[in-house]
């Protein structure tokens, strides 16, 4: 489905826009006194490295379709930013991953005591900076934020032990619709939903019916996070930023080996059950490079990539009803043309 907005907005430059605001205002928030080697310069480390911003600006272009200005919404941006690093510091750990936007992860350069210890101050921070985003509000819409907030960082943290479960457990029959209810739980709730309603019920001081969002979330987040298992794959280790092939060796059921296991027989089957019930460890370079041959054979990939263009076309519908109310304007055009963007990004 053709996205009339792809064609006048420049999405990299708006994100770019945005993102520039919000970093700044992320790194004012983070102190530095005598701490600061320890704890807040580690604090400052993954928001100072090149990004998306994808999170805040959705919330300050959601509270901009719905007649507020960015100002109203930044300090909510700002939280959302800070806890999306907390979140990244801890999956690191738990991944084992080594690289992170381009440069190694926290607990590799630092070590796993300091990278927790400083994940744990970003949140504690978020929550700070959230009751500053809360004050002058009415009681009532700032309590509506405050358990917004709850319930993305409750359901984020329910994904992660849904994916953390699997690959622990060794689960070979992990299904689509498994997936999706992962994603739905660990990508999506923080990465579109809750953005996108933080920012429309600041805009309309609460009048926006924020619960379309949830439907329009869950669509923008999954071609999100399709493209991203794609890129994990494919991607340019340079562009990406992080190490390519990290969620083969993490064992992430991912959409693409959750197709695998549904059509791999025979041979392909007993490497496959064996790959999945190793550990990171017991994931040799050679294993990998088998299942990936798999993937490539069987189309696994190409599967992902035509079910993330399904997804998109039903995001174009599900933004038509979140946004019906809300009037023409760039901030709604930049929604709507993250859409695509979604899945033609590079990193």
């Amino acid at each position: 489905m053709t996205d009339p907005a792809q064609d006048t907005v420049d999405v990299e430059r708006v994100l770019a826009e945005w993102g520039a605001v919000t970093q700044d205002a992320v790194l004012s928030r983070i102190p530095d006194d005598r701490h600061s080697a320890f704890l807040y310069d580690v604090m400052r480390d993954y928001p100072s490295r090149p990004s998306k911003f994808l999170r805040p600006a959705l919330c300050l272009a959601a509270c901009e379709c719905f007649g507020g200005q960015v100002a109203e919404a930044l300090d909510a941006a700002v939280a959302i930013e800070l806890m999306h690093n907390a979140f990244l510091i801890h999956d690191d750990i738990a991944d084992g991953s080594v690289q992170r936007r381009g440069r190694p992860t926290l607990h590799e350069a630092h070590g796993i005591g300091t990278a927790l210890n400083a994940g744990d101050g970003l949140a504690v921070l978020a929550q700070k900076t959230l009751r500053q985003a809360v004050r002058g509000l009415d009681v009532g819409l700032g309590a509506r934020l405050l358990d917004e907030f709850d319930l993305m960082s409750a359901r984020t943290i329910e994904g992660q032990a849904m994916e953390l479960g699997w690959a622990a457990n060794g689960l070979t029959d992990v299904r689509t619709e498994d997936y999706l209810d992962l994603v739905m739980h660990k990508s999506c709730w923080y990465t579109t939903i809750h953005p996108l309603r933080i920012g429309a019920i600041i805009g309309s001081r609460g009048a926006a019916d924020v619960e379309p969002m949830i439907r329009f979330g869950f669509h923008l987040g999954a071609a999100f996070q399709i493209r991203d298992d794609v890129l994990n794959l494919v991607g340019d280790e340079g562009t990406y930023g992080k190490e390519i092939g990290g969620d083969l060796y993490e064992g992430k059921r991912t959409l693409m080996l959750i197709h695998l296991s549904e059509v791999a027989t025979g041979s392909d089957r007993a490497l496959l059950d064996d790959y999945l019930r190793a550990d990171r460890s017991g994931r040799t370079d050679s294993l990998v490079a088998e299942v990936m041959a798999m993937m490539e054979r069987h189309g696994s990939i190409t599967f992902a990539q035509a079910y993330g263009d399904t997804i998109a076309d039903e995001a174009h519908k599900a933004f038509e009803i979140a946004f019906a109310s809300a009037p023409p304007s760039p901030a709604r055009d930049f929604i709507e043309a993250l859409i695509p963007y979604m899945l033609d990004r590079n990193r």
